[in-house]
């Protein structure tokens, strides 16, 4: 009856050995999941920041092309009234002086708009850190 027995032992640590093989496999396994998974949230974080400059430097672009029309087209109008008042030259200085200030008004919008952009993956670092921390403690 020992033979079985001591038979029976070896079974149970082929078992528990297959078994912490598994788990280490299994851990092994889930990290590489995780992992692509972090990346794939970064790639979405950055795709999406990169969108909302991208929509940024369109409005700058546009506010530019905007006040560049309006500068050369109003101008002329402004200046011609303004001739009917004054020297031509004096007009012209006026106008430009005040198409000036309106392209600075769109230049501190566009810009305080590009300031909303957060280059860093935010969730993803802070999932990043959990993760870390979690692999450090893994029971707690």
């Amino acid at each position: 009856m020992t033979a079985p027995n001591q038979h029976h032992r070896i079974d149970d640590e082929e078992v528990a050995e297959t078994s912490v093989g598994e788990m280490i496999g299994n851990i092994s396994n889930d990290l590489s999941q995780l992992f692509r998974q972090e990346v794939e949230l970064a790639k979405a974080e950055l795709k999406q920041e990169a969108s909302k400059a991208g929509k940024a430097g369109g409005m700058l672009g546009g506010a530019a092309f905007a006040a560049y029309l309006a500068v050369v087209l109003l101008s002329f109008a402004l200046v011609f009234a303004l001739d009917a008042v004054m020297p031509a030259g004096w007009a012209a200085l006026i106008v430009a002086v005040l198409w000036g200030v309106i392209g600075g008004v769109l230049y501190v919008v566009g810009k305080n708009k590009l300031k909303t952009v957060d280059p860093m993956p935010r969730r993803t670092v802070d999932t990043l850190k959990e993760d870390a921390q979690w692999l450090k403690n893994p029971t707690g």
